[in-house]
């Protein structure tokens, strides 16, 4: 799905028909949340998993193929098994698995009661973006972080009396900010691995635009913050605990392979536990427990692989190109590269943005623009690093800021909040969105200068 040579790419006869399993994908997954929406099922867009969703589209572009039956199965087997799709998955495995046995041997615990123990009264809600922000981007994951904080931040609102609406923000925000910076997110392993980057260079040029977004919302957060102070945590913070997660950033920001990190994370967290009592017989079934918590992704990512690879054999993914690539020629003066990569980045910005509206998943929508998005890239002289950072900021944008997504239904859970007041005060996501598109204004601005 996410490579292909230019003399094939060249083939390829623009075909919109070959859109349509996409279309179908999304129709079926799109429909059946609203229409649980509709009879007030919680999580409705959640109840009907996605690799499910999308096997009627599978089928569809096996049927549609102009080769024979075996001919297009074969196309579909070549895109599952492509090599990026492939690491992908195993990263996935891995992730699940750190994330899981860090949990389960208390560092989750041991970073929030350290953060509260070092948090001022008059800092409460940045302090807690902050420890947000820290869990999910060593954990990989919002709704990970969003799981283990929620409970706690409510009882801090509580107790130094923060409109709630404003702390479930807060969380979100950090959520959301850690999510999108870390190397072990899913969103991050997607856009890198399918723009071709390295997750050190995706992370350099992310940071340079989350950072001004994060300092705009922490001093938002302290002028709106109520003084209070923060209850006192049970017991003193066990910084044993959180080693392992300073040990992944640490060999991450370093640029050490990902495979390495991750394994070197889990045993780590391993030993943590160990030390505490934690038996190796646990050990094990939490490592598998973190495999079988990546199956939906996992499954997810090899059928849009090769529901991918249907579509770009068939023309699908060249016309959407084509449609792309006549947009910013429109829009654009026709020998201004400049301008063409401005537009190319606001392209990819649209695409996956709109994808993440329809399908509420963040790395789902970066999967199903990821090809599109590479191939906008290498026509108008955008970096893999720079696609694969507006892949995951704009959906990290989108995804926080949509009341239907899983973090804003999980906080409106916890606090007994409507999602839409929680994402109403999730102030990271629109301030990433305002840092982002002055990056790519300015960026170009400086250039023609």
């Amino acid at each position: 799905m996410f490579h292909a040579s230019e003399a094939l790419m060249h083939q390829r006869v623009p075909n919109p028909t070959a859109l349509l399993p996409l279309l179908l994908f999304l129709a079926i997954f799109i429909g059946t949340g609203t229409w649980l929406t509709l009879q007030g099922v919680e999580f409705a867009f959640y109840q009907l998993p996605a690799p499910v969703a999308v096997l009627p589209a599978v089928i569809l572009a096996l049927l549609l193929g102009k080769e024979s039956f075996n001919q297009n199965l074969e196309t579909f087997f070549k895109g599952i098994g492509d090599s990026n799709i492939m690491a992908m998955c195993l990263i996935y495995l891995l992730a699940g698995a750190f994330a899981t046995v860090a949990k389960a041997t208390g560092g989750v615990d041991a970073t929030v009661s350290l953060g509260l123990s070092l948090i001022p009264g008059w800092c409460l809600l940045p302090g807690l973006f902050l420890i947000c922000a820290f869990i999910a981007t060593a954990m990989g994951t919002s709704m990970g972080t969003i799981g283990a904080v929620a409970p706690v931040a409510l009882g801090v609102a509580q107790a130094a009396g923060i409109d709630p609406v404003l702390m479930a923000g807060t969380i979100l925000s950090g959520a959301m900010f850690g999510d999108n910076l870390s190397i072990i997110s899913d969103t991050t392993i997607a856009a890198t691995r399918s723009q071709g980057c390295e997750m050190k260079d995706k992370f350099r040029e992310n940071f340079k635009i989350a950072a001004p977004a994060a300092v705009l919302v922490i001093l938002i957060y302290l002028t709106l913050g109520n003084v209070g102070d923060a209850p006192a945590p049970h017991g003193s913070p066990d910084l044993f605990k959180v080693m392992p997660y300073l040990l992944i950033l640490g060999l991450a920001l370093a640029g050490v392979n990902v495979f390495v990190v991750l394994g070197l994370g889990i045993l780590a967290a391993g030993m943590v536990g160990l030390f505490g009592g934690y038996s190796l017989g646990q050990f094990s079934k939490d490592i598998y427990q973190g495999f079988t918590g990546m199956q939906e992704i996992f499954l997810l990512s090899m059928l849009i692989g090769g529901l991918g690879a249907l579509m770009e054999r068939q023309g699908g993914l060249a016309w959407v190109g084509d449609r792309i690539g006549a947009l910013i020629r429109r829009f654009t003066r026709q020998h201004d590269g400049e301008q063409n990569e401005k537009a190319a980045e606001l392209g990819i910005a649209g695409v996956v943005g709109l994808t993440n509206l329809c399908t509420a998943n963040n790395t789902v929508a970066i999967i199903v623009a990821a090809k599109v998005s590479r191939d906008l890239a290498e026509q108008h002289g955008v970096t893999p690093r720079r696609a694969a950072s507006m892949l995951d900021i704009f959906s990290c944008v989108v995804q926080g800021l949509i009341p239907w997504g899983a973090q804003a239904l999980l906080l409106g859970s916890v606090f007994a909040l409507s999602p839409l007041s929680v994402v109403s005060m999730s102030f990271y996501p629109m301030a990433l969105a305002l840092s982002a598109l002055a990056a790519i204004v300015i960026k170009h601005q400086l250039r023609r200068d």
